[in-house]
């Protein structure tokens, strides 16, 4: 199919309100195919900046000239944003994508930061996933207060976010209603596409996307800060039927993203942003990990499941968030009682130290614990949320060290209070408690008046809950 007939034919999909014929992306190329330009900064060239088409991967020259051949059903030109200079934003939404003239040319004008970004932040909002302006309104009133009180607590460091998928819940009309929330947190902010992000009626895989691409651009790309290398893939694949699909990363997007890599130092601390878990759901999980099987310093941030899980898989560190949205907007807790809210981590060079952050609670709240009374003793649960090998739990009664806590598979007690039968929760009871395995337990005397437990994380910080009779 030559590019004239393959541009008239995709803009008969064009049925979303987000997508007319001036803006989707495959009527901006030209005809024949070609795209070069320069990229400068305060009149320099840059040398050695990457730019993509999803499909081919090249680096400027010496000069800062680059040269693409756009792959027939490429969507986007983008650059991947070099260290060193700000991100392009509209409102705080990243917009790396560009559109060529009409003779094919294609200039990138770089605006370096005022300062180092080899130390920065970064925040994960996993599955805001509002339905209605209800949802938004719980967003607006908790979530992005919360965010906003933590990006001004960093003070001057550089700090950009990253929505890791079901930005809605299948109501595009909301779409304007998330970039109202990123704005008003005010900071660089890139999506990833969900499920729940995907048009249904359009079609097929290759169509599900476009409202999200017209409304945020590529779904996979790739941009840089310091010494870390961020990529965002898209591993939702749509399977043609009513809300049917499946975990799963294109042969497209893995050699792309090979090809992204080459231009990787391979000490680089490498920020892999998808939406499905790849660990345990992504069913050709196994290419991905070898096309990344020469970067030791891998981490994965993730959503979909409702729960928080930190998975170690292949040498890969799996951050797998709990929620935005909580129980889906109906109680302050996901599935598995972790509170809802979002990841923060920090990055000093090659190295990334992170922490859980509940909304409405404070940072070193990192655990809950529950007392009941059995038969003749009492039960000590704790559920540690952001749990992971390398922490340690212990306990102690009366002040008594009595050791480790025994780790142990089940239900939070709350969440099976909040989410558990058939008639809850209101409005939505197809929200239940689910097991986890950052449970922790331990049996005493009904006589014991003071319980504590201290967890301390892989960093060596320690967060401490009480119990007092």
């Amino acid at each position: 199919m030559n590019r004239r007939s393959f541009i008239q034919k995709s803009t008969l999909l064009t049925s979303s309100i987000f997508i007319s014929l001036e803006t989707f992306p495959s009527t901006l190329f030209t005809e024949e195919g070609v795209v070069s330009g320069t990229v400068t900064s305060r009149g320099k060239t840059v040398a050695g900046a990457v730019i993509s088409d999803g499909y081919s991967v090249v680096q400027t020259d010496k000069k800062g000239n680059y040269k693409i051949e756009l792959h027939e059903l490429a969507r986007f030109v983008w650059i991947s944003t070099p260290s060193g200079y700000e991100f392009k934003t509209e409102s705080s939404i990243a917009r790396h994508y560009y559109k060529p003239d009409t003779a094919g040319k294609l200039n990138f004008d770089l605006k370096p930061l005022k300062q180092k970004d080899d130390k920065h932040n970064f925040i994960i909002w996993a599955d805001p996933q509002v339905k209605n302006k209800k949802d938004v309104a719980q967003m607006m009133e908790t979530s992005v207060p919360d965010t906003q009180r933590v990006v001004r607590e960093m003070g001057k460091t550089l700090v950009h976010g990253i929505g890791v998928g079901d930005l809605v819940w299948d109501n595009f009309d909301l779409f304007p209603d998330y970039d109202a929330a990123i704005a008003k947190i005010g900071i660089p902010f890139f999506q990833a596409l969900g499920n729940h992000d995907q048009d249904y009626r359009q079609g097929g895989d290759d169509t599900a996307d476009r409202t999200f691409q017209a409304h945020y651009g590529p779904t996979y790309y790739s941009f840089n800060r310091g010494r870390a290398h961020y990529v965002v893939l898209d591993d939702v694949r749509y399977l043609g039927t009513e809300r049917n699909y499946d975990g799963y990363i294109t042969p497209t997007q893995l050699d792309w993203l090979a090809k992204d890599l080459q231009f990787v130092a391979k000490d680089a601390l490498l920020i892999i942003c998808l939406h499905i878990p790849v660990h345990n759901s992504v069913k050709n999980n196994e290419d991905f990990y070898a096309v990344i099987k020469d970067f030791k310093n891998v981490h994965i941030m993730s959503g979909h499941t409702h729960f928080n899980a930190n998975v170690i898989r292949n040498g890969v560190f799996e951050h797998n968030h709990g929620t935005i949205c909580g129980g889906w907007w109906t109680g302050p807790i996901c599935e598995d009682g972790t509170p809802r809210g979002y990841g923060v981590y920090e990055v000093d060079g090659i190295k990334l130290k992170w922490y859980y952050k509940s909304t409405g609670r404070d940072r070193k709240e990192q655990l809950d614990i529950y007392v009941d009374t059995l038969t003749n003793q009492k039960r000590l649960i704790a559920n540690v949320w952001n749990y992971d090998p390398d922490w340690k739990v212990e306990y102690f009664l009366d002040g008594k060290a009595m050791g480790n806590l025994a780790q142990q598979d089940g239900f939070d007690p709350l969440a099976v209070k909040l989410y558990k039968g058939d008639k809850l929760p209101n409005p939505r009871p197809f929200v239940e408690a689910r097991s986890t395995d950052h449970l922790f337990m331990a049996h005493f005397e009904p006589s014991v008046r003071h319980v504590k437990v201290v967890a301390t994380d892989r960093f060596g910080e320690k967060f401490e809950a009480e119990y007092k009779v």
